[in-house]
């Protein structure tokens, strides 16, 4: 099993909407607590993991690490990737001491190799991350990914479908079905798909799952 090389050099660059995007983010956690930020493991991550054998997963977008730290707990080897270092810095103080800790980066994830994240992952999550990232990144973003999974690994994706017009001027598209096939499809399978109770007045909120198809050189994502 390849171990994960993660690099935190405190360095965030730009992801979702450029400078004004991770601008936002960063004055969102040190104002106090955004609004999105939860105590406690999305209701569907729980749901979705339920009896599986824990592997090592990634966390896209993992801010304050409520996910991270839930599949930890479970077992899971964790890494945590989020571009606002003050979230990464509220994700490690919040870590209960004598309890598994995921590793936390702060970076790019579109850029998760030049990081140091390394797979292979059997489990990704991306929850409320995707749905923020700008058009022009996200090829960029669905190459990282496939690069980092095995095959059959589980990718699940949620997000908003339609974001206000506010998120959109930093850069936000939102999370259409359609769009993530055409980019994810040439590696990846949608196996599932719901909609579940949004944010606030953002009720459409979607959650996408996809598995890892197997390279056909039959390189290192073909797993074994």
């Amino acid at each position: 099993m390849a171990t994960t090389k993660a690099r935190d050099d405190g360095h965030a660059p730009a992801v979702r909407g450029g400078g004004m995007a991770r601008a936002f983010y960063r004055f969102a956690y040190r104002a106090g607590r955004p609004r999105w930020d939860a105590e406690g493991p999305h209701p569907a991550l729980v749901s979705l993991v339920g009896a599986r054998t824990p592997g090592r997963a990634l966390d896209l977008g993992c801010g304050t690490g409520a996910d991270a730290s839930f599949l930890a707990a479970q077992g899971w080897q964790v890494v945590g990737v989020d571009f606002a270092p003050e979230a990464i810095n509220e994700a490690r103080a919040r870590q209960r001491p004598g309890t598994p800790a995921p590793t936390y980066v702060v970076g790019d994830v579109t850029q998760l190799r030049s990081l140091g994240v390394e797979g292979p992952f059997e489990l990704v999550i991306d929850v409320g991350c995707y749905h923020g990232i700008a058009a022009g990144r996200r090829d960029a973003h669905a190459t990282e990914v496939a690069a980092v999974t095995c095959a059959g690994a589980d990718l699940f994706i949620a997000g908003i479908a339609h974001p206000p017009a506010t998120w959109r001027l930093l850069g936000a598209r939102g999370l259409d079905p359609s769009d993530v096939i055409r980019r994810f499809g040439s590696h990846f399978d949608l196996v599932g798909q719901e909609e579940m109770q949004g944010v606030g007045r953002h009720a459409r909120f979607v959650l996408l799952h996809l598995v890892r198809r197997a390279d056909q050189d039959g390189g290192p994502d073909a797993g074994g």
